[in-house]
């Protein structure tokens, strides 16, 4: 046993209140002391913008105010209505939410999935218990050998866990890589990712028939969620909704 893992073992043994002593929780957005581990300090808690009823249907994208009974809808989904049946979203894409974004997916701070995970759990539980099979929207090999893991997939299997739904992370297939879609217009977004992704021929059954729950970290335009719904409605899929953990906002209403 080298010494690394006699440290790990012996932490292993102590009782939680020993291990806060030692390694007291912090905020997993900016690192501020905190009562519990995973957790978020009050100040990023109130400044997480959550997305709260009345939404509309289609984007998620919340109202100011409530317009009255019966299916909402914004401008934009009666307009241009989106590809997959539903979206939803923990949060607004703000400071604190573009935070964990950040730290998740740029620092390697793969802890956070499951502490995002959970908050997407209980934002989308109506899609999540009318889903049949979660899918998380796939990097290009090229760039999932540079970031040596995909976000999606990890949010996708921590909302999966402890529940009947499948989990298909090869289900789809990103076949074509895309230029960075920061700074791009709307337009040339679904443009950029036009024919990216596909499912393998031989992942097919899995989605057959089935409604599909897509998941991502961030809804910027909808694009890449109706890239990839596409693609999977194409492939045999039922339906397709889409849960992401933040959603920018205006551009998807």
């Amino acid at each position: 046993m080298t010494a690394l893992q006699a440290v790990a073992s012996a932490l292993r043994g102590l009782p939680r209140g020993a291990l806060a002593l030692i390694y007291p929780p912090t905020c997993v957005a900016c690192g501020a002391a905190t009562a519990d581990p995973g957790a978020l300090c009050p100040a990023c808690w109130s400044g997480l913008r959550l997305i709260e009823e009345p939404v509309c249907q289609r984007y998620g994208t919340p109202f100011a105010v409530d317009l009255g009974v019966g299916p909402l809808l914004s401008p934009r989904a009666i307009a241009d209505p989106p590809v997959f049946e539903r979206g939803r979203a923990v949060a607004l894409y703000d400071a604190v939410a573009r935070r964990l974004v950040h730290r998740l997916k740029d620092e390697d701070r793969l802890d956070l999935a499951g502490v995002m995970a959970r908050m997407m759990a209980a934002s989308g539980r109506t899609l999540i218990a009318e889903a049949e099979c979660l899918v998380p929207v796939p990097l290009h090999r090229g760039r999932l050998w540079r970031r040596r893991f995909n976000q999606a997939a990890l949010l996708g299997r921590a909302i999966t866990a402890g529940t009947t739904l499948t989990f298909a992370p090869t289900a789809l297939a990103r076949v074509r890589a895309t230029r960075p879609q920061v700074g791009l217009s709307r337009a040339a977004r679904a443009e950029n990712l036009s024919g990216a992704f596909r499912v393998p021929p031989s992942e097919a059954h899995r989605i057959r028939g089935r409604r599909v729950l897509l998941v991502d970290d961030v809804t910027t335009t909808g694009a890449t969620g109706n890239a990839a719904a596409r693609a999977l409605l194409r492939g045999g899929a039922a339906a397709v909704d889409l849960l992401t953990f933040a959603l920018i906002d205006g551009a998807a209403g």
